[in-house]
């Protein structure tokens, strides 16, 4: 919640007004006594999925929104979860004044007595918009009364659920009528209703009232949004036990066991274990982008940030292996390795789309071969084989470290512009729907 009021509310605020923003709002919401428990993850204290529901919803109330969208904010909560989580959300819409548009399935009487308007769809069709209140006697009018002791929610979808197409139970006498039928039947009436007329009669003059434009909100600067991505990314790889520590002990197991396997099969391949976490933020970039917290640039460079101490992890255990065995490591050499059994060829004797990478330099340069040969120096220099025997006339580790730091400007790059495709090819879809 701190992290979200750091990066939504504006950069008007001061620090501590933010915290205090959050510190409310997670009272509103019922949260405070489970305000330091994890989320998720490898803890076996969690919060519940009604908890869960809160916090989402307490994201979204941080800025003070006019209008707030709720899809199904019930799923998959008991009765008992759903009803504290929309008696919340009613409490806080009266409060600070909040029109709340909310889709739910399946309510019960308690929470379908919470909303004050109700708006019934089949197939794209209008069964009823209007007061909740006036809902039954609109059905009983059109010969669906509601029975009673039961729920009015389960009586109306019933009625206008055409999946199964099961005949709809009228009153005694009365010829039994199919799910399409009813639905006809309901859609006209309610279209020659007076409710209808006052609905479009209210839809008309919204129409004709003019307002003042909504503008987007003021966020935090691109600075501030970085730092604290950064930092958020960086407490959970670092409060992940599968991201970092797990793979921590299980290099130091491989080290003692065997140095050569270490460094060929896990120690590169191994970075596939930081996968499902790039993964997990990605879902929450995704839904934190579409309500534009802040911007694609703030959560690559976040993300670039907060992955720099963990990459500097191989990095200092390949010092040992690198120095002691002359290898090289990387993805590429490695895995040419592995399918090879460790053999190599010469760049010459090599098929052009090979790429062509040398491995021993550490071997031979600063090393003296004694010239078995007549004549000549009774020694040969380790320069001398790179550039004769192993074809490979000049070396420079500067240009290979440039090459190397240009490749992960260059992934970082397309790892940007992926984003930034990816969410304008999703816009017309979502416009369009």
């Amino acid at each position: 919640m701190h992290y979200s009021a750091l990066l939504q509310l504006p950069h008007s605020m001061t620090t501590s007004e933010k915290k205090d923003r959050a510190e409310t709002t997670i009272k509103e919401m019922g949260l405070h006594e489970a305000r330091n428990t994890r989320i998720g993850g490898w803890n076996i204290v969690r919060l519940s999925d009604g908890q869960k529901r809160r916090v989402s919803i307490c994201i979204e109330i941080l800025t003070r929104p006019e209008l707030l969208f709720l899809d199904e904010p019930t799923s998959g909560l008991d009765s008992a979860a759903s009803y504290h989580v929309m008696n919340r959300i009613v409490k806080l819409s009266r409060q600070y004044s909040l029109t709340v548009i909310s889709s739910v399935h399946q309510p019960s009487s308690e929470v379908f007595d919470l909303f004050h308007n109700l708006c019934l769809l089949s197939s794209g069709r209008t069964i009823y918009f209007g007061p909740t209140s006036t809902a039954n006697e609109f059905f009983a009018l059109n010969g669906f009364p509601c029975p009673a002791m039961r729920n009015p929610s389960d009586h109306y979808l019933r009625t206008i659920n055409k999946d199964f197409d099961q005949d709809i139970e009228q009153g005694y006498g009365v010829k039994a009528t199919t799910t399409e039928e009813a639905i006809n039947t309901l859609v006209e009436s309610y279209k020659s209703s007076p409710i209808f007329q006052q609905v479009k009669k209210r839809v008309s003059s919204l129409c004709k009232r003019e307002g003042s434009i909504l503008e987007k909100g003021s966020q935090a600067s691109f600075l501030t949004q970085s730092f604290v991505l950064t930092r958020r990314s960086f407490v959970n790889m670092y409060c992940d036990l599968g991201y970092y520590w797990l793979r921590l002990g299980v290099y130091i197991a491989l080290c003692i066991c065997s140095v050569l396997m270490f460094v060929v099969s896990f120690l590169t391949f191994m970075a596939i274990g930081g996968f499902p976490s790039f993964v997990e933020d990605m879902k929450i970039f995704g839904r934190e982008r579409l309500n534009e917290h802040y911007g694609v640039a703030a959560f690559v460079v976040g993300n670039t940030l907060s992955s720099v101490p963990y990459l500097n992890k191989p990095f200092l255990i390949n010092i040992v292996p690198d120095f002691l065995m002359g290898i090289i490591t990387g993805a590429g050499i490695q895995g040419v390795m592995m399918l090879n059994a460790g053999f190599f060829r010469v760049p010459n004797d090599l098929p052009n789309p090979f790429w062509r990478y040398p491995m021993y330099y550490n071997e031979f340069q600063g090393l003296q071969f004694p010239n078995n040969q007549i004549g000549g120096s009774l020694t040969i220099s380790g320069e001398e084989v790179l550039k004769n025997i192993w074809q490979m006339p000049t070396y420079s580790k500067w240009l290979d470290l440039v090459v190397l730091f240009g490749m992960v400007v260059l992934y970082r790059l397309i790892f940007f512009s992926i984003i930034k495709l990816s969410e304008k090819m999703k816009s017309p879809s979502c416009l369009k729907s």
